[in-house]
């Protein structure tokens, strides 16, 4: 996975994402959800201080720049539970 930067204006909205250092401009407001990882395939006990939730997902659709003619593309990212920073998970995905 990739690890982009996300400055926010409201606390946890995404406002813009970096990567590569380009910025990249969301279009439509990020879809949010959150999911369990499998931790029991890796230890046999649940890591001290996860929860039952332990990552954060967003969708987000974005252009770059202000360029309207740019192409969207779609992107999950992750966010880890012990509240680390932003990866792109899977491949990119051009709109509709």
């Amino acid at each position: 996975m990739e690890q982009v930067y996300i400055p926010t204006v409201d606390p946890g909205a995404p406002a813009v994402i970096v990567r590569g250092g380009r910025e990249w401009r969301l279009v439509v407001e990020p879809v949010r959800w959150f999911e369990r990882v499998a931790w029991w395939e890796q230890s046999r006990r649940m890591p001290r201080g996860q929860g039952r939730v332990d990552i954060e997902v967003r969708q987000v659709q974005v252009r770059l720049g202000n360029n309207p003619a740019s192409g969207i593309v779609t992107w999950e990212l992750v966010r880890d539970g012990s509240g680390g920073g932003w990866w792109i998970r899977g491949e990119e995905l051009a709109a509709a």
